[in-house]
């Protein structure tokens, strides 16, 4: 594997909320820039102007046109907004919603040609990023579409061994009953499942499963879709080589602490596994996207407005999203290197693979 320095691209989010304090805050300790070779995409101007309103150390900082143009130990900065942009702290606006769109756009064009390794992602506000180029959700679901590939992408929002992933994402409560199908959970247990062998090296990953209704429903007492779909759905992803656990309810789960026992779990909807996962881990927890060609990762928080400009914003989260996503594109290099040349069958069933295997005479002498 090619020991040479990753780009990171990172693009700045909403510039009226927190994404420039944790940068530069990440980037205070030039360290940081010697394990990566960082590239944000956002604007001189503003994160010059967030810098002083924050009264923060200066940032050794090297303005390019274009990430192979990136310097190694300085933190590199490509401008993707006009001079003339105005910074509302704390304000929800649509000129802060247009920077955060461009920002992103130009990182994902460099990440898909290859001038960039990973994507870390400061917050954006879902709101006033929407337009006709923008009509998402979230970063996953625009991720996905822009370039995915095809392939399906999957949240995981992590903090050490507690992994935790999601069936139903950004949607309304009121239609989650119907997008928890058998399909879409044995979808989701097998692209977490090739997640968690490949970007973080685990053998056989235990995944827990959650109930969709209290108490797992009480053996159809207070809801069906345990029996009905969940049991049916992990018994479907067993055969597919998953190996998953439950369904618990999330409540006793989460309380006894039993997520220790298990490589990761699959919650049914959004607030149902984010909710105890923020209690549990919101300083340093990181929302990695799986399942799709790159490498994204961002803090597990948003854009903070209420403590934007008064310097009280941790760095901690997003410092965990840069060495996330660094270990993964390294675990994934890894990975890709000890898969790529899979060794010939060894033994075979007499009268089962006799068809299947073409065997010399000096090696069915060993066999």
């Amino acid at each position: 594997m090619s020991e040479q320095m990753i780009r990171v691209g990172i693009t700045h989010g909403d510039i009226n909320g927190i994404g420039y304090e944790v940068i530069l805050k990440t980037f205070q300790d030039m360290r940081m820039a010697e394990m990566c070779i960082p590239v944000i995409y956002g604007s001189s101007k503003v994160a010059a102007y967030h810098r002083k309103a924050l009264d923060l150390p200066a940032v050794n900082m090297n303005i390019i046109t274009q990430a192979e143009d990136a310097g190694v130990n300085r933190l590199n900065l490509i401008n993707c907004v006009e001079d003339e942009i105005k910074v509302e702290l704390t304000q929800s606006t649509p000129i802060a919603g247009q920077a955060a769109f461009k920002a992103l756009e130009a990182a994902v064009k460099d990440l898909k040609e290859g001038a960039i390794d990973v994507l870390v992602t400061a917050p954006i506000n879902k709101h006033n990023i929407q337009s006709e180029s923008f009509h998402f959700p979230g970063h996953t679901e625009y991720l996905e579409q822009s370039c995915g590939e095809g392939r399906k992408a999957l949240m995981i929002l992590m903090s050490g061994n507690l992994r935790v992933a999601l069936v139903t994402g950004h949607i309304p409560v009121s239609e989650i009953p119907s997008q928890v199908t058998k399909e879409a959970i044995v979808s989701k247990l097998q692209i977490f499942n090739q997640s968690l062998k490949q970007d973080f090296a685990l053998g056989r990953p235990r995944i827990a499963v959650l109930a969709l209704n209290p108490h797992a429903g009480d053996e159809g007492l207070i809801g069906t879709e345990e029996e009905e779909i969940i049991k049916p759905a992990m018994a479907e992803a067993e055969r597919r080589g998953v190996m998953s656990f439950g369904p618990f309810p999330a409540d006793g789960f989460f309380g006894s602490r039993m997520y220790e026992q298990f490589d990761g779990v699959l919650a049914m909807y959004h607030d149902q596994g984010l909710a105890p996962f923020k209690a549990l881990a919101m300083d340093n927890g990181v929302n990695y996207t799986a399942g799709l060609p790159f490498v994204r990762t961002s803090p597990a928080h948003g854009t903070a407005y209420d403590i934007a400009g008064k310097n009280l914003a941790s760095e901690d989260s997003f410092r965990e999203a840069i060495y996330t996503a660094l270990d993964v594109y390294r675990n994934r290099q890894r990975y890709k290197e000890a898969t790529a040349h899979p060794l010939r069958k060894q033994y075979f069933e007499k009268g089962k693979d006799d068809e299947k295997l073409d065997l010399t005479q000096e090696e069915e002498s060993v066999l």
